[in-house]
């Protein structure tokens, strides 16, 4: 990294990155791991013990909380946020602020080849099966099945994931109409 880059980005050194990793400007990453060739867009904030897999791709202003794992060959759009803690507070019973010990962090999973659509929110504990779409805007509330698009909120199923690719079959339709 040149120097101008490194002020505007926070990458501690307890970081691992895998080879060819692209890190754009104003991103915080600390006590994570990012697999080769995965590319990190600007204002992104990836916490201790997320683990993002190769080849992924995470757009600008997005959030992924620790306890998050990506798998290989994902998409995270814009603005997309990930919460590890199913009843979040700011102070325990005593009135004194919470610290590590006062919550327990729930695991979410992305897993291989997944999409997740901008300004989507992905509530703790929560699977997205292989090959999947999520919306852009969706609430994800429950696991999403491999293969399937979800939208909405709360995101229910609309149907699989077209056979081949859906983005040639996507452009086939606009062109002709």
């Amino acid at each position: 990294m040149d120097s101008q880059l490194q002020t505007f980005q926070r990458v501690a050194p307890d970081v691992k990155l895998g080879h060819n990793v692209r890190i754009f400007g104003f991103v915080n990453l600390y006590g994570c791991e990012i697999g080769d060739n995965t590319r990190i867009g600007t204002f992104v904030e990836i916490q201790k013990g997320a683990r993002v897999g190769s080849n992924c791709k995470l757009q600008s202003h997005s959030f992924i909380c620790e306890g998050v794992t990506i798998e290989d060959d994902c998409f995270i759009g814009h603005n997309v946020t990930f919460i590890n803690d199913l009843y979040p507070r700011a102070t325990r019973a005593d009135g004194g602020l919470q610290g590590d010990d006062d919550w327990r962090c729930v695991p979410t999973l992305v897993q291989r080849g997944a999409s997740v659509g901008s300004s989507s929110t992905i509530l703790a504990g929560v699977t997205i099966g292989q090959g999947a779409i999520v919306g852009a805007g969706s609430v994800v509330t429950r696991d999403v099945p491999p293969g399937t698009i979800v939208a909405g909120n709360p995101a229910r199923v609309l149907r699989k994931v077209p056979a081949g690719n859906p983005n040639e079959e996507a452009t086939h339709a606009r062109t002709v109409s």
